[in-house]
């Protein structure tokens, strides 16, 4: 019997010990909309779906003729099931939606590298309310506007805001502490609160001006602003007729500031697909207040065969699942079941919710720049995407691999004479870096100053002993096995890192080293390889570069992760230690003592006179620094 009727044999073997899971769990199964979670043999989770009717809807996997080859595959690996059920099949949608966020199944249509989004933000805890860029967990009472697609999209709209209405964006402790205007003053970027170049009813109008402007009434304020600017001129008040003047060119760069800003589509967010070459790229505008915010491109993980009008409502429902919908989403697609996504975001939004396909006008002039992003955006990645095979393609043949690596992991250390010492480890791959695998090791040790291979084996140990125990995860980045590990160091560092492998019993992951040998010339590197002689390569060899960037970036996240623990352990002080000490506290002993020092030598009646410390706690203060004495 061939290889292929083998393989050909244990697929239906599977197939058949699916069909029984499935027939097993769907005696428990009633006709109720729900969620249903498909699960392999270690229980990891290989597919979500939602169903107005559960029996039904599960069943269906059962009639293996009528499937595809990846609901087939699926099936074959499927050892259990579990389900969820829920009042409707919106709320099925919506809960479908957050568990392929959360579990990533490998037969789902995936949101990679989602994210949030920056926003425009006016405090309101402050007589002066300051506007600013705000990312995260929003703050009570505060107004905000967006999102905006990127920092830079926000910064530059920030820039312009500040023109146009002068509003402080520093922060309360600097306006406290001001005693004359700031440069933004100077370049009439701000109306100076912080020394009372400006009333406080004053600013308040300019607050108020900003609100309606951002809510969307920026013509007619505009419009108020130039009989404003005409009634000061005629008053002879050239002075304020210039700064209002200047004002309304504030308004006007916001507006030319936007590839487009439609006047007639106040809120909406633009969503448009582009389909090539088996993969996706989706574009999203944000239009707020009849302006562009910004947009932001992604590419779905998908089967190659699944079409936009599959892969769009996925996405749509994954992309909202951390975020509010606006009321108005266009799309270039028309979802199939356009109604129960709707009514899902509607039910989420908690107000109406409309998803169109624009075929005229303003708005099909939004979606087709949209859309020609989208494409644009696509075709230069698949371009990268085949330099990056070609690439790993010459690797695996460099280094006598059995196919082109998709994941390389790559190994560095710093530290400075033992301090703050940390491994790293960041992966390389297909899709080139993949920043969200990285990973850091704080060195337990203790480790003495020089030791890299010591700390080279305490990292090894860490992520290799997670990958034994878990026998491999797809779908945990942190345990997935790596097909070429690069170690920055030659022949002594690959025999170290070979010996703890093989301790976990690990024999099957190839390894190089990298080093720039005694000249230490960056641009001809050393390779070392079991079992061959070690070698280089030509200095413009494309592949040299590859793993050059691969050995760079390690070498950077290294660094910056060592500079970032020093720091903060510089900044540690022994006050921190001391049990009941919080901020408040510490803040108050060293602006008595002035330094941890004059602490130490408090006596316990000095020590309670600081603000804040009773008479307990400056005895637990004195006993900490003076063990040998105890509390009084």
């Amino acid at each position: 019997m061939s290889s292929h009727d083998n393989d050909l044999k244990n697929q239906n073997s599977g197939q058949e010990i699916g069909v029984k899971a499935i027939r097993k769990a769907l005696k428990t199964i009633p006709d109720n909309p729900g969620v249903y979670r498909m699960l392999g043999e270690k229980g990891d989770v290989l597919y979500v779906g939602k169903a107005l009717n559960l029996k039904k809807r599960v069943s269906s996997y059962t009639r293996l003729n009528q499937l595809p080859d990846r609901l087939k595959l699926m099936v074959s690996l499927t050892a259990s099931m579990e389900i969820v059920l829920t009042t409707t099949e919106a709320e099925a949608l919506l809960l479908e939606a957050n568990y392929i966020k959360k579990m990533k199944p490998r037969f789902n249509i995936l949101l990679r590298d989602d994210k949030s989004f920056p926003w425009l933000m006016l405090t309101k805890d402050h007589k002066f309310p300051r506007l600013l860029r705000q990312r995260g967990k929003p703050i009570p009472g505060a107004l905000y506007w967006g999102p905006f697609a990127s920092a830079w999209a926000v910064d530059q709209t920030l820039q312009l805001l500040q023109r146009a209405f002068l509003l402080r964006t520093c922060s309360d402790s600097v306006l406290s502490s001001r005693s004359r205007p700031c440069l933004l003053y100077q370049i009439k970027r701000c109306s100076a609160p912080c020394v009372d170049r400006i009333s406080s009813a004053e600013y308040d109008k300019l607050v108020t001006q900003a609100r309606e402007f951002l809510s969307g009434g920026g013509q007619a304020l505009q419009q108020k602003l130039t009989q404003e600017m005409e009634k000061a001129s005629e008053d002879m008040a050239f002075e304020r007729a210039a700064l209002i003047r200047d004002r309304i060119r504030g308004f006007t760069s916001i507006r030319a500031s936007n590839a487009i800003n439609p006047t007639n589509t106040q809120e909406a967010d633009v969503i448009a697909i582009w389909q090539e070459a088996g993969q996706s790229c989706v574009q999203v505008f944000f239009i707020r207040g009849g302006r562009n915010n910004g947009n932001c491109a992604f590419y779905p993980s998908h089967d190659a065969t699944a079409r936009a009008e599959d892969v769009l409502p996925a996405f749509i429902m994954q992309f909202y699942e951390n975020k509010m919908p606006t009321s108005l989403i266009l799309t270039n697609v028309e979802l199939p079941d356009k109604s129960l996504v709707e009514e899902a975001l509607t039910l989420k939004k908690g107000s109406k919710v409309q998803l169109n396909v624009p075929l005229k006008g303003e708005k099909k002039t939004v979606l087709d720049h949209a859309i020609l992003n989208a494409r644009e955006a696509l075709e230069r990645k698949l371009a990268e995407s085949t330099g990056q095979a070609k690439l790993l393609a010459k690797v695996a043949e460099l280094f006598d691999l059995e196919a082109p690596p998709q994941r390389i992991e790559v190994y560095d250390n710093s530290h400075i004479m033992g301090q703050a010492p940390y491994g790293v480890m960041i992966v390389g791959g297909a899709e080139g870096f993949d920043r969200r695998s990285y990973r850091k090791y704080s060195i337990k040790g203790p480790v003495a100053p020089g030791d890299d291979f010591g700390m080279m084996r305490e990292v090894m140990t860490r992520r290799f002993s997670r990958l034994v125990k878990s026998e491999g995860n797809k779908n945990d980045s942190a345990l997935q096995k790596p097909d070429l590990l690069l170690i920055d160091g030659g022949k002594g560092q690959v025999s170290a890192v070979k010996e703890i492998l093989e301790t976990l019993g690990i024999t099957d992951i190839p390894l190089v080293g990298i080093a720039k040998g005694v000249d230490r010339n960056a641009g001809r590197e050393w390779f070392f390889v079991q079992g061959k002689e070690p070698f280089q390569l030509p200095e413009r060899d494309p592949v040299l570069y590859y793993l050059q960037r691969l050995r760079d970036e390690a070498h950077r996240f290294a660094i910056t992760t060592h500079r970032a623990g020093r720091s903060k352990a510089l900044i540690h002080s022994k006050l921190d230690d001391v049990p009941g000490i919080g901020a408040v506290r510490k803040k108050a002993l060293l602006a008595r003592f002035g330094s941890v020092k004059g602490v130490k030598q408090a006596t316990i009646e000095e020590l309670r006179c600081v603000p804040g410390i009773n008479k307990e706690t400056a005895s637990v203060i004195y006993g900490y620094f003076h063990p040998e004495v105890g509390r009084s």
